[in-house]
């Protein structure tokens, strides 16, 4: 039978600012490997999964997109009649998916419920082809996340060529000084063509462009079978000796008669090689006399694969998704979601999508790729989810996390819990992370008049300074650190401090005391563990084992008691002038010392408050932890919020208004964010229907409203107990690698669980991991 959509369906093939989604299901994680394979459509190339779900039926019933192409991939059995050489040096196979996997394409119409529609119709071949050469949306966002490291150089720029000539195609075909054909690399400076460098994968190469480099001094060469035809290709400076970006590469090809439009991409980039080779990295899962962890499989226990440099999302996400209220909140019977137009665009969606995938336990089993014989002994794991898409809409827009580098995984979820409580969320469904929100109080009495001032903030988190105190070590060795508890770090946390204030009652400059204490304890308590040192001038992570029970224990002693009977507040009216509230009077010893080193002035004051105003030391140490804080530059304020007592800060509502938001609007977005210009923004799209006014009796988000609910509770006992903990290895927070550990239920007992990305296994003893944790959550009991 005959398909009318072939001829009507107008189809092109996907451009390089197209993403193809060819690996698994923009809506769940069956992908090309399942019995009945992907769906990709034809149209606008959405990935929808065939199987019980039929998500690409739904993408094509609701966008009007009949045509897809379905994609499956089964692996290739290799019979081994005798074991595999030994490696006598090291080496990377150059095997490729073609060497490990049969895929088999076939077209239909799922309109017209054609199973199989001719591939070599014009109308659709060289759509088909294209889908099938395309680099897969993961593999897009990595490489660009790679590429926008890249830079030019002064020698790119300041690039003379020699007089233009047409240098002839066959001369372009192999390299000049042998016969290789691939892996060339032309001179811009003079047109010369070389081989280069033996590469990754198996790529061969006499390194002969290299070669003409040192003999002549020309630094710029690009690689010839790179090059598309949208003027990306890989550019390299064997001067700087790193890969860089030509602006001008059109017209400097141009110089040797060679025309972007005219060429086609025939080989890898070094960023694809780069990112293969990072994908291979293994990390030893052996305990310490040598024998393998048990994997574990099933609901709750499916691994994360490593997108490159992605184990800090992974730890971070594996130990939100254990938490009963991100379950409950994207887990299994939460309503299905309206019609959503670009599912990979939606974080709603994905993050469904990963609750499905991690605690379903459907993607829970081992890896098919891996044969267990008597010549290849190897523990079969998961192959694990890959969350590509999560990826990209978390990094989206961000400095860092758009990046292919390491990052803080705690800095990942403070920007984790920002992205879903700004969100929109579907009518009816809560905030998950509301069960991480509590309410710290803090407590100012003057030492002089000795009446007292409360404030209270509400927060997700908490941050322990850890103390450090070297143990005696013998020359030569790594220093050591003495332990501390838990509770020496909670008391530090909680202790009383004096602060150098003028108080705006009695006009003493005694100063005041200050102590900090919980006003309410959430579901969930995360804390993170800062253990910084600074080693010439460089702040370095340092490993000081943290004691931490296995059992529940009470923090009841850290709840505050409030405003007693018998104390006096200082005059509110007072303390909320901006003019008349306590001034805080910097160390000038430590001040002059700080910005001798070139720190700003109000950031100076800001690390003296927070360190309470004793050594510059201290002080310098808050500064390279709190060097991205938002705020950072915000001068310090014991006035509360300007945002939550009354008008909007007037520089802020500038801010808008210097981008078209301005007006009623932009005032009430201020108040709603607590003055967070960059929540006000998303306030203001997230709400074009609200025109600003305020009801009569209504309070700002941001105010301390009477009927709003206080996050966290003060109901007593309040018991907690460690389940999960993300634990680093490294010298620093942006390098090294991350695991979480989980207590999770195995059958009839409570084990604990590491989660290493994709490798799920049952560990028998945590407590050396518990000591050098860095993000510790704490559920209540």
């Amino acid at each position: 039978m005959a398909c009318p959509h072939v001829s009507s369906a107008n189809l092109s093939k996907p451009t390089p600012s197209d993403s193809v989604y060819r690996e698994d299901c923009t809506q769940c994680f069956d992908s090309i490997d399942d019995p009945a394979g992907l769906d990709v459509c034809l149209k606008c190339f959405n990935g929808g999964c065939v199987g019980d779900r039929k998500h690409a039926k739904l993408h094509s019933t609701s966008r009007g997109h009949p045509l897809v192409l379905n994609i499956r991939r089964t692996r290739k059995v290799i019979e081994r009649d005798e074991p595999p050489l030994k490696m006598s040096k090291l080496a990377i196979a150059a095997e490729t998916e073609a060497d490990r996997y049969e895929t088999k394409t076939t077209v239909k119409c799922l309109e017209c419920g054609i199973d199989e529609l001719d591939k070599e119709d014009p109308a659709i071949a060289p759509v088909v082809d294209s889908v099938m050469k395309a680099n897969t949306f993961s593999r897009k966002e990595e490489v660009k996340a790679w590429e926008q490291e890249m830079t030019s150089c002064e020698h790119i720029l300041m690039l003379q060529q020699d007089p233009p000539k047409q240098i002839e195609s066959q001369d372009l075909g192999h390299c000049s000084k042998c016969d290789l054909k691939e892996n060339l690399w032309l001179c811009l400076q003079c047109g010369a063509l070389g081989c280069g460098r033996a590469q990754f994968g198996g790529v061969g190469g006499n390194s002969h462009a290299l070669a003409h480099s040192q003999e002549t001094g020309h630094g710029v060469a690009v690689k010839l079978g790179s090059i598309t035809p949208e003027g990306t290709a890989d550019v390299y400076c064997y001067t700087c000796d790193e890969e860089r970006v030509d602006e001008e590469l059109g017209a400097h090809l141009a110089n040797w008669g060679i025309i972007l439009s005219e060429r086609q991409k025939t080989e890898k980039s070094l960023t694809e090689m780069q990112i293969e080779q990072n994908l291979r990295w293994e990390f030893s899962m052996t305990t310490e006399d040598g024998k393998e962890l048990t994997p574990q499989f099933g609901p709750g226990l499916t691994g994360l694969k490593n997108l490159g440099n992605s184990c800090y999302l992974a730890s971070i996400v594996q130990c939100l998704f254990d938490m009963p209220a991100f379950q409950e909140r994207y887990g299994v019977g939460v309503e299905p979601l309206p019609d959503v137009l670009d599912p990979a665009e939606d974080l709603e969606t994905q993050l469904r999508k990963l609750a499905d995938g991690l605690l379903s336990g459907r993607y829970s089993k081992p890896d098919s790729d891996v044969t267990v014989s008597e010549h290849s002994p190897e523990v079969p794991h998961q192959k694990g989810l890959q969350p590509s898409m999560l990826k990209h809409l978390i990094g989206r827009g961000h400095a860092e996390f758009s990046t292919m580098r390491q990052q803080d995984a705690f800095e990942l979820l403070q920007h984790i819990i920002k992205l879903i409580t700004r969100s929109k969320h579907p009518s009816g469904l809560p905030d998950p992370t509301q069960s991480m929100r509590f309410v710290l109080e803090q407590r100012l009495q003057c030492l002089n008049c000795k009446r007292v001032r409360y404030s209270s903030n509400e927060q997700d988190s908490i941050f322990i300074d850890v103390p450090l105190e070297k143990l005696p070590a013998e020359e030569g060795e790594e220093p050591k650190y003495k332990p501390v508890t838990l509770k020496e770090c909670l008391d530090n946390l909680t202790a009383t401090e004096a602060v150098e204030l003028t108080c705006a009652s009695c006009s003493s400059k005694d100063g005041f005391s200050k102590r900090t204490l919980f006003k309410t304890f959430p579901d969930v308590l995360v804390v993170n563990a800062r253990k910084m040192a600074v080693v010439n001038w460089v702040p370095v992570k340092v490993d000081v084992p943290v004691l931490v029970d296995d059992e529940p224990f009470a923090l009841d002693h850290y709840l505050s008691k409030g405003q007693q009977p018998d104390e006096e507040l200082l005059p509110e009216d007072e303390a909320a002038a901006a003019s008349n509230v306590p001034a805080f009077v910097p160390n000038v010893e430590a001040l002059a010392m700080l910005e001798g080193m070139g720190f700003p002035r109000v950031r100076c004051e800001k690390a003296l408050h927070a360190t309470g105003n004793t050594d510059a030391n201290s002080a310098m140490e808050w500064l390279f932890a709190h060097m991205e804080d938002p705020d950072i530059d915000v001068p310090v304020s014991l006035g509360g919020d300007s945002a939550s007592a009354g008008a909007a800060d007037p520089e802020k509502l500038a801010m808008l208004e210097s981008m078209g938001l301005s007006g009623p609007r932009a005032v009430k977005a201020l108040k709603e964010t607590s003055g967070d210009v960059e929540r006000a923004i998303d306030w203001l799209f997230n709400h074009p229907d609200d025109d600003g006014a305020v009801e009569d009796g209504e309070a700002p988000a941001s105010a301390p409203a009477g009927d709003k609910k206080e996050a966290g509770s003060a109901e007593l006992p309040a018991n907690f107990q460690l389940q999960s903990i993300v634990c680093h290895k490294g010298t620093s927070i942006h390098a090294g690698h991350y695991v979480a550990f989980i207590r999770k239920k195995l059958g009839e007992q409570t084990s604990w669980v590491l989660f290493n990305d994709e490798k799920v296994v049952k560990v028998e003893d945590v407590e050396e991991m518990k000591k050098f944790a860095y993000v510790y959550f704490f559920k209540r009991v």
